[in-house]
């Protein structure tokens, strides 16, 4: 049996650009992931009038270069220059900004260190850090008050279950859901429960105003499906009960739209 040796470090993935391209984006999961995200930041978030938006961790860029396109002022933080490169392609031409910095050196990178932003915008970043929680003092400098935070999280409750439904019930007993951080796989080093990640916003200085649950039934199908099964109703399904519980709690990413408080309203 193998030694579980998780890493003691962020992860980084210059060394997985082609694989999150392909397994992230590239299929019908990834691309049910995407939908499901632009459908909720444009139900939620006040994306109709200009706004300032800084991603942390952004990636390939997809959410920033959508976000560009619709006349917000984007800048985007990448630490992994395969991501950042080929992200740059897509949002420069947007006049957005793409800037090589991780969430803990954003001071020292942004144009004025001292910026804050209407939006701030964190998707499937802190499972892949070593103190996931060190992301939200970060961002919460970098918003207004008033301003919003889209934050979107690994879900460890979906991955235990995930691995129950697989088989690997040893490891569930183990407790050994965490990826190890090595070689080419993208289970994150980090996922984490709602009630872990909720109190963390709260205590911030953040009040959570929506909460989704991305891919709930997805993720738990059948390999052989019926004839019947048209992908579109599926995605009516995730639609309808994303955000009901106790559906939303299994989506194996959990969506948080949530607001800085201002400063008279902090605890």
């Amino acid at each position: 049996m193998s030694t579980y040796t998780p890493i003691q470090h962020d992860r980084h993935f210059d060394d997985l650009a082609d694989k999150f391209a392909r397994s992230i984006y590239g299929s019908a999961r990834g691309r049910l992931r995407l939908r499901l995200i632009r459908e909720r930041m444009q139900a939620e978030l006040p994306l109709s009038q200009p706004l300032s938006v800084l991603e942390a961790g952004g990636g390939l860029g997809q959410t920033s270069a959508w976000l560009a396109r619709q006349g917000h002022q984007v800048i985007m933080a990448e630490p992994a220059e395969a991501m950042r490169e080929r992200a740059r392609l897509r949002i420069e031409r947007h006049r957005g900004i793409v800037l090589d910095a991780d969430i803990q050196a954003l001071v020292h990178q942004l144009p004025d260190p001292d910026q804050q932003f209407d939006l701030g915008v964190c998707h499937a970043v802190m499972e892949w850090l070593y103190q996931p929680e060190a992301v939200l003092p970060a961002l919460f400098k970098h918003i207004k008050p008033g301003g919003w935070l889209s934050l979107m999280f690994f879900n460890e409750d979906a991955l235990l279950m995930s691995n129950v439904i697989k088989g690997n019930w040893e490891k569930v007993l183990a407790g050994r859901l965490a990826g190890t951080g090595q070689r080419q796989r993208l289970t994150p080093i980090s996922p984490r429960r709602p009630d872990q990640v909720f109190p963390w916003l709260t205590a911030q200085g953040f009040d959570i105003h929506h909460v989704s649950g991305i891919r709930v039934f997805h993720d738990y199908l059948r390999r052989q499906l019926p004839p019947q099964a048209k992908p579109e109703l599926l995605v009516s399904l995730e639609r309808r009960y994303m955000q009901q519980d106790p559906f939303w709690r299994l989506g194996r990413y959990i969506l948080v739209h949530a607001r800085k408080r201002h400063l008279s309203h902090q605890v």
